[in-house]
């Protein structure tokens, strides 16, 4: 038996890098995923890839219609939901000075109207049946100071204190969903640029220490953990994943 055998996991950005990565991994193990991306023909092939009943629906995550519709269609499709993956990201290579608030709103309506509105829908759907788990993606970048990723830090930084939030709230409301941050450093995908409008982690000179990059199964593995009930004492935390890069003295 899987893992998360029996569950079923929505994944924002599950199209391509780690949002694909973290598909993957819950298919693996038995969740039946919901694979959503702002455009449909990558997630289509992600679902298509992983199997298990897998479906691929187009989300804008900064458009609050579209996360009732999706929901609903969860709701109909599945009539649970037990996961949601907040994965789906931008970034911008600008430092403060260099950065316009139109160019701020467009990240922080990706990155933090994003995941308000994940878990805004999700958890009553969650709450409807035996609870579930959060998993927002943050990054080493609400942790330290990148400066050329400013408004990407920015959000990532709200993401993680939403989290904190939230996991307090539904403990005190009674409610069976924990929820909890990972925080990666800079993982290799193929995504991984700082070109505008497309999905990355900062990477930039003295981010990486030596040895080998991280991939992005590694994050899906601490994803699936945090998904399962082997983690189910874990609530509230941030899980950095950056192979020491926020302990580093220099």
């Amino acid at each position: 038996m899987g893992r998360v055998e029996g569950k079923v996991a929505l994944v924002t950005g599950g199209g391509s890098g780690l949002g694909a990565a973290d598909c993957e991994a819950l298919a693996r193990e038995g969740a039946k995923v919901v694979v959503t991306d702002v455009k449909l023909e990558p997630a289509q092939a992600v679902a298509d890839r992983i199997g298990n009943g897998a479906i691929a629906l187009v989300l804008d995550v900064s458009n609050e219609e579209q996360w009732q519709s999706v929901i609903g269609e969860i709701r109909s499709t599945f009539g649970r939901l037990d996961i949601l993956v907040n994965n789906a990201g931008v970034v911008l290579n600008a430092d403060v000075e260099d950065t316009s608030l139109e160019k701020f709103r467009w990240v922080n309506a990706i990155m933090t109207d994003g995941v308000f509105l994940g878990m805004k829908y999700a958890i009553p759907l969650m709450n409807e049946g035996d609870g579930g788990s959060i998993i927002n993606m943050s990054s080493t970048g609400a942790l330290l100071g990148y400066p050329i990723f400013f408004a990407y830090s920015a959000a990532k930084g709200a993401v993680r204190s939403m989290t904190k939030s939230v996991a307090v709230m539904c403990q005190e409301k009674g409610y069976k969903i924990r929820c909890n941050s990972v925080h990666p450093g800079a993982i290799e995908t193929p995504m991984v640029q700082t070109a505008e409008g497309r999905e990355a982690q900062p990477v930039a000179e003295g981010v990486l220490p030596p040895g080998t990059p991280g991939a992005p199964k590694d994050v899906a593995a601490l994803v699936l953990y945090l998904a399962s009930d082997e983690s189910r004492f874990v609530n509230g935390a941030e899980l950095v994943i950056d192979n020491g890069v926020t302990i580093r003295p220099f």
